[in-house]
């Protein structure tokens, strides 16, 4: 059954008043009078809804769905700016596999330089590709995305997490490859995580530095080292089965 996400509140006959959902509604998927979806809210409850009037774009709730699929736990992922369209891909992805957050940053050792214009236009595609992967997926939340024009703006949001993990290749290579397993047994419903990666050629010592000392923790992610846009999947992956799937909380 297909889902949306629509602005505001529920109420019991509702216009789909955002030009592209009504357009892949009544245009792309056809839906006719009595037609089924599932509606998404801000509060992140999802409503069964039929299909009133496809030409007027009404629909009318059904009744309210218990189904929630979001992670235990809010999680951000941050990434340098990466080459191409790398940050297209780990958007997506990210979002399917329950990321609150998609974030990008001007890393050290990026390649790409993106201007305020630039920013703006690459943030609004993403949102749309987060949009797509959100329904998609059947989240209950649609992941916010944020490009920093300045990593200072990146780093003063860091006080807003519990937790802050920085994937350091040097770590993994160092055979540190416990650490995120012995922070994931700690951490508690509700807790706002953020992961850190670097673009393609990782993060530099003096990024290092900063972000150990505004809290983030170095972790390792196994004895391989990923690319830029794998990384940020191996950890949503390793948040989900230490809190969702095994015996934990």
């Amino acid at each position: 059954m297909q889902q949306y996400f629509i602005k505001g509140q529920p109420d019991n006959l509702l216009t789909i008043k955002d030009k592209d959902t009504a357009k892949h509604m009544f245009q792309v998927m056809r839906l006719k009078e009595k037609d089924q979806v599932v509606l998404v809210f801000d509060d992140g409850i999802k409503h069964l809804a039929k299909v009133t009037d496809p030409t007027q774009q009404t629909l009318e709730l059904i009744k309210e769905l218990e189904d929630n699929v979001e992670l235990p736990v809010s999680v951000t992922i941050a990434s340098g700016f990466p080459k191409g369209d790398k940050l297209d891909w780990i958007t997506q992805k990210a979002a399917e596999l329950g990321a609150e957050a998609i974030w990008a940053f001007p890393a050290d050792w990026s390649v790409v330089k993106w201007d305020r214009k630039k920013l703006a236009k690459k943030e609004e595609k993403l949102a749309k590709i987060a949009l797509g992967a959100a329904q998609q997926s059947k989240r209950n939340h649609l992941p916010q995305v944020k490009l920093f024009e300045k990593k200072i703006d990146f780093i003063d949001c860091f006080s807003d997490f519990d937790k802050i993990f920085l994937a350091y290749e040097e770590t993994a290579k160092s055979g540190q490859l416990t650490t995120l397993a012995k922070e994931l047994n700690q951490i508690q419903a509700g807790d706002k995580l953020l992961f850190i990666f670097g673009p393609e050629g990782g993060v530099s010592p003096e990024e290092v530095a900063d972000f150990k000392e505004f809290g983030a923790l170095e972790v390792g992610l196994g004895p391989r080292i990923m690319r830029t846009e794998t990384a940020p999947l191996y950890a949503l992956s390793a948040v989900s089965y230490a809190l969702e799937m095994s015996q934990g909380k």
